[in-house]
């Protein structure tokens, strides 16, 4: 198999193209021929090294969060996915880059018809964050108001979306080019954070859904009704500020989850969901899809097709 590698610590200059051992599943485990990866901004956090204090890795190893493809051998005492199904994943904290992955059908749910293998690829790690953040962490109701930071990124478009459907009044910051995106996405209100100051232009908020994090966020806080919630995957937000404003902010991480992903699937194929996939790179090509997505202004996601 082919494998984007990384042998150390640093920028996308550091990763290479390499043929490595097939692996074989385990018990549990299916083994996937690759169609696509997303790209994530997790992906460079990580090379960058700015997680290894508390995710050390063995290098070299290979990038990627999530995938879509094609099962291509069961381990043992796998049930409820057969060789031959179209499925996706937020696979683990690496290892997508890859054209096969091993993964816990735990994290697996199959593609949704109304997605090509390629969109499905940019799919879970987003959709899985902005789902948990919005409705396990905020505890999003119907009737409320929701402001979200970077809404036209991978995590943002998702999370304008599933707000929308939700029932909430939906307010998404983003650059001019997106603006009739995002309302095409279902946002009531959308703000061009480069010639407006959001905080002058809405009334307060139940939810901010923080995607940027630093001045962004401290900027969030004047906009919160009491008892409202700020959540935040990107920047832990300041536990004493959001007790003297009287309302709960949270940071987390998101973790896979089959079943959630399932019910996403559901979405897509009812036609309440959409996919936004920007640009496709070769696998060969993934310090280019990696820098694409540094530059933090993606529309959607940015994907690797793993078979070219």
């Amino acid at each position: 198999m082919k494998a984007i590698r990384a042998s150390a610590y640093g920028g996308p200059e550091v990763l290479t193209l390499e043929d490595i051992a097939d692996p074989v599943p385990g018990e549990g485990e299916v083994l996937i021929d690759v169609a696509g990866s997303g790209v994530n901004p997790v992906d460079w956090k990580i090379l960058e090294g700015r997680m290894k204090a508390f995710l050390p890795l063995p290098l070299p190893y290979t990038p990627g969060v999530e995938v879509s493809g094609k099962i291509s051998a069961l381990g043992a005492g796998v049930t409820g996915f057969a060789v031959g199904e179209e499925v996706f994943a937020f696979s683990g904290i690496v290892g997508g880059y890859a054209t096969k992955v091993i993964t816990s059908t735990e994290r697996l749910a199959l593609v949704p018809r109304k997605l090509s293998l390629l969109e499905a690829a940019g799919v879970p790690a987003t959709a899985l964050t902005a789902w948990q953040a919005l409705h396990e962490h905020a505890g999003i109701r119907a009737g409320q108001r929701v402001l979200i930071h970077g809404a036209a990124g991978g995590v943002g478009s998702m999370a304008v979306q599933l707000a929308r459907i939700a029932g909430a009044h939906v307010i998404g910051t983003a650059s001019s080019g997106n603006l009739e995106y995002l309302r095409r996405l279902g946002a009531a209100q959308v703000i061009n954070y480069e010639t407006e100051s959001f905080e002058e232009s809405i009334s307060p908020v139940d939810i901010v859904l923080d995607l940027v994090g630093g001045e962004t966020q401290d900027r969030s806080w004047s906009l919160l009704k009491a008892g409202a919630t700020l959540v935040s995957p990107v920047s832990p937000p300041d536990a004493e500020r959001a007790r003297q404003a009287g309302v709960v902010a949270k940071h987390f991480a998101t973790r896979s989850d089959g079943k959630q992903l399932a019910a996403i699937a559901a979405l897509f194929d009812s036609g309440e969901l959409m996919a936004e996939v920007e640009t496709v790179f070769p696998l060969s090509r993934a310090a280019d899809a990696l820098k694409k997505n540094l530059t933090r202004h993606a529309r959607g996601k940015v994907v690797l097709d793993a078979t070219r």
